[in-house]
């Protein structure tokens, strides 16, 4: 059976390029929409755009984790939709213990005091015997688990329900909320963006953590209340925060976010979609679409993920 590829990327002439060298009989790479069209690979806001051109669409594979566009209440659904999952980890595991290092080594404390000529020599801090919580255990909240664990951190979960890593030594559901994050020293979100999730880290969750505590954003935007973050930094309730995702991006130039002590920003750049590890994932589900199989990271329209 022979089938209709659509590519719409940034990076369209490399995946091109790489499932090209896969070398599919009967797989036919498209530059336009039309109505044979059966597969998608894409950003899902270019997939948005493009679904009324695609009548004949089975088959959407998202380059992102995140869906958004695509799983709205009045979005299409009569075709499979799938998300890259599994190839995040390592990535954002390397953001996250970035930061965690920089702010217990003060690296951006000692670099202003050599822009100011001080010279600065209280003591640093150590990742070791401190506690991180992980707002999501998925592949991408297993992965930094692990890594904390290297620097014999103590590693808190908070899901719905599951609890299949071995490297959180203690997991936290549903009105446990405050439970979990009552003394942490690093409170970090890894949540998809769902009606459960949606302002997640607000005022009551802010308030019980230690005035020493670091927040971290890396799952979605919305997961976060802005003005309660905002609160907290302003009132030195913690001891700062940094953001890769934001409610509303680009972030407005007339944004607090901009201009607020102890926030750091990072502008959606913590795990890119490397288009490598993406084809490989398109790969293999274009095989199982072959064989007649399920395919991976399907994703379920009604819960957005």
């Amino acid at each position: 059976m022979s089938h209709k590829l659509l590519i719409l990327a940034q990076d369209k002439k490399k995946y091109h390029a790489l499932i090209e060298e896969a070398q599919f009989d009967g797989l036919e790479i498209v530059d336009q929409p039309s109505h044979d069209v059966d597969i998608i690979l894409g950003e899902p806001s270019l997939i948005k755009v493009a679904l009324a051109s695609l009548p004949g669409l089975t088959w959407a594979q998202s380059i992102w984790a995140g869906i958004e566009p695509l799983v709205g209440p009045a979005s299409r659904r009569d075709y499979i939709l799938t998300n890259a999952r599994g190839v995040f980890g390592e990535l954002m595991s390397e953001y996250v213990i970035g930061y965690l290092l920089a702010h217990e080594r003060k690296i951006f404390q000692r670099h202003d005091a050599q822009m100011n000529k001080q010279w600065e020599e209280s003591d640093t801090g150590t990742l070791r015997g401190k506690t991180i919580g992980l707002l999501g255990v998925g592949s991408i909240g297993t992965e930094v688990a692990l890594t904390a664990k290297f620097f014999g951190m103590n590693v808190r979960g908070y899901t719905r329900d599951s609890e299949t890593s071995a490297h959180v030594d203690s997991y936290f559901h549903g009105d446990d909320l405050l439970k979990f994050a009552s003394g942490l020293d690093y409170l970090v979100n890894i949540l998809p963006n769902t009606n459960d999730t949606r302002k997640i880290i607000n005022g009551d969750l802010l308030h019980v953590l230690p005035v020493h505590a670091l927040v971290i954003n890396v799952g979605r935007g919305p997961a976060l209340d802005e003005s309660a973050l905002l609160d907290a930094l302003n009132q030195n309730k913690i001891a700062g925060a940094v953001l890769d995702v934001f409610e509303q991006e680009p972030l407005p130039k007339g944004h607090p976010f901009w201009t607020t002590p102890k926030l750091l920003m990072t502008f959606h750049t913590a795990a890119p979609s490397l288009a490598e590890d993406i084809t490989n994932i398109f790969i293999e589900n274009y095989k199982l679409l072959l064989e007649g199989k399920p395919l991976k990271y399907r994703v379920d329209f009604q819960k957005g993920y």
